[in-house]
């Protein structure tokens, strides 16, 4: 639990403008490569939240708009906001069909906070992205009194434990921080934290939580330019990760077909707002 709070720490204590522009190398991968939200974790999410069709959702740093089409078809109205500017424009294109979609390009730390507004503050996969100490209590000042957090979370996607033993020798040569492996318990306890931080704020209160496994293909192209969306790769020097990443292509194509099959953890984290506000004025 402390390894976790210490990551989440060095995620939302980097400088603002640094996280704004954070993924804008990988903005376009991210949009074509990142797994949505499938359906059924949804369609679970709206039942918990008792979600109606007047409802209205504050979305937190909602990327190209990852999470938001799922909602946004549904008929919600929708504010979501987006700091990175790549980001905010695939964002608005994802969501040009839906017109109930209004996104803004700024940060949580930035927007006006509008009181007791909107129905659902959701965050899919951002929300370690922000400070506790401001995400949580400006999220509760903008539900209203029998509103919902909804946290949603992809975990990365994994290889099998067979198939990821093969690619740590590839790893051991090129990038041996970068190689690790999270087995379902592994991520299924991270997950179990990030529930635990959001009553731990004391705004928040009857934690309710949901998963669903996905099986997905990717071919070489798509896995390398996955990789190249997550935080690790992002911060590596471009020639580890041309050497790396040519070691990777090898190996998966020569041992593998040029294709793995993956899996990965669908989560969500819904909880009642608590009414206890008791927090510095935004």
């Amino acid at each position: 639990m402390e390894d976790l709070k210490q990551t989440l720490i060095s995620y939302s204590s980097t400088d603002l403008e640094q996280r704004k522009n954070w993924y804008s190398p990988a903005a376009e991968a991210y949009n074509k490569v990142r797994p949505r939200y499938p359906k059924e974790l949804i369609h679970q999410v709206v039942e918990v939240a008792q979600l109606s069709a007047n409802s209205k959702i504050l979305e937190v740093g909602c990327g190209p708009a990852t999470a938001t089409v799922g909602f946004a078809h549904l008929g919600y109205s929708m504010t979501c906001i987006e700091p990175n500017p790549d980001f905010f424009r695939l964002a608005q294109q994802n969501c040009q069909s839906y017109p109930n979609v209004e996104i803004q390009n700024t940060s949580f730390e930035e927007w006006a906070l509008v009181e007791h507004e909107f129905d659902v503050v959701l965050a899919a996969s951002s929300f370690h992205w922000i400070s506790p100490e401001v995400g949580y209590p400006k999220a509760a000042k903008a539900l209203q009194e029998s509103g919902y957090l909804i946290l949603l979370w992809n975990k990365e996607l994994q290889p099998s434990y067979e198939v990821y033993q093969s690619l740590s020798e590839v790893y051991q040569i090129y990038a041996p921080s970068l190689n690790r492996y999270e087995d379902r318990e592994t991520q299924e306890q991270i997950l179990s934290g990030l529930g635990k931080i959001a009553i731990d704020s004391g705004q928040f209160k009857d934690l309710i939580s949901g998963q669903v496994i996905s099986e997905v293909t990717y071919n070489v192209d798509e896995y390398l330019m996955l990789l190249n969306t997550y935080s690790p790769y992002l911060k590596l020097d471009s020639q580890s990760k041309d050497a790396l990443f040519t070691g990777l292509r090898h190996r998966i194509e020569h041992d593998f077909g040029g294709n793995l099959q993956l899996s990965y953890i669908s989560a969500f984290h819904i909880a009642k707002k608590s009414g206890l506000t008791q927090s510095p004025p935004f």
